[in-house]
């Protein structure tokens, strides 16, 4: 666990002092981060005695660090595809890291061997990766802008499955025996992946606007029982599959600001992650903050300062007590605010007391 003291109690961080503007609220700041906007961030899973963090980024690269015990990140190595990464995710057992990019390709990289294997393709970019580790099987299923998604034994160069969109895909998520795919056109598309993959049911939206970001959650029992999925609308819909009750299901507004002459600045949702152990749940949004919530108590637990870009991505250590969030531009506003002498930034925060649920008293 996170030990306190801010990043300029050590020198081990190189000897450029980051901003205060760039670091407002005293985070650990991850050495060496990418090149260009961040677009995914995964920390290894619980079946490896050391932390690690990968970042794929627009660079094209996929770097990976550890995380020590005190907040000190060390660069361990760095993949390169052909195109910008869009998504990457991990192997069950922590050995493999699985890229998906602009150049259509899924690639799998050994990291103890540090050699990368491509595992899959699709007719348009990869947008989205993600590693099943079922009871009868296992399987790396890939969500492309070729309106298609896929489901891969890696050890073979064709699909065990493929099912149509009905659009590109945005966002997807998994978690067994559950996976769910936002596309464009505001699709919703929930699987069951027991025994194999399979159509569960397609939902309407809750959302009026374009989905950017879904994340699973889990009820009291550990079982994957509902979803939360972003727009770019600064607005989080909290749907369950199967609501005991119809007001389970509600959404809430995050990620605004009040703007001139009493109207909102309205920001996108970039990216929800639920915690391990407490079940709240982390936004991160185009307005460069990040906000902690407690959605059975429907309640915010703690805002976050303005950070000096967009907050693109974010992750949970696998045991809850690490918050990482991705600083970097996202190209809300378009080009004409892209300003490449603002740095990308990677913060680790220590989390587990912040995103406990508030006692009722």
């Amino acid at each position: 666990m996170f030990t306190g003291g801010g990043l300029n109690t050590s020198s081990s961080f190189g000897a450029t002092v980051t901003p205060s503007s760039a670091n407002p609220m005293k985070d650990f700041e991850v050495s060496s981060p990418p090149d260009d906007s961040i677009s995914s961030l995964s920390f290894s899973p619980s079946t490896l005695p050391q932390n690690f963090l990968i970042a794929g980024s627009w660079d094209n690269n996929v770097r990976c660090w550890e995380v020590e015990q005190t907040g000190k990140t060390i660069p361990k190595s760095m993949q390169t595809m052909q195109g910008p990464v869009l998504d990457i995710c991990w192997s069950d057992d922590g050995t493999k890291v699985f890229m998906a990019a602009c150049d259509k390709m899924v690639k799998c990289w050994d990291l103890a061997s540090n050699q990368t294997i491509q595992v899959a393709a699709h007719d348009a970019p990869v947008k989205t990766c993600h590693w099943i580790k079922a009871t009868n099987y296992t399987c790396l299923m890939t969500g492309s802008w070729d309106k298609t998604l896929k489901f891969w034994d890696t050890r073979s160069p064709q699909p065990i499955r493929q099912l149509p969109l009905p659009e590109r895909c945005y966002c997807a998520d998994v978690d067994y025996p559950m996976a769910v795919v936002g596309t464009a056109a505001r699709g919703l598309i929930i699987y069951q992946l027991e025994g194999g993959p399979q159509e569960f049911k397609r939902v309407e939206s809750p959302l009026k606007y374009q989905h950017r970001c879904v994340a699973i959650f889990r009820d009291k029992k550990n079982q994957p029982t509902g979803f939360a999925l972003g727009s770019v609308e600064g607005r989080v819909a909290i749907q369950y599959v199967n609501p005991q009750n119809p007001k389970n299901n509600f959404t809430f507004k995050c990620h605004r600001t009040n703007g001139t002459g009493g109207y909102q600045d309205i920001y996108a949702v970039n990216d929800i992650a639920f915690h391990p152990t407490h079940g709240t749940l982390a936004t991160v949004g185009s307005d460069g903050t990040f906000s902690f919530w407690d959605k059975d108590a429907r309640t915010k637990l703690k805002p976050s300062e303005v950070m000096e870009q967009p907050i693109t991505r974010c992750a949970f250590s696998h045991n809850g007590q690490i918050f990482a969030y991705a600083v970097s531009y996202d190209w809300s506003k378009g080009h004409e605010f892209y300003n490449p002498a603002k740095k990308n930034y990677i913060f680790l925060r220590p989390c587990y007391e912040e995103l406990k649920p508030r006692q009722s008293t």
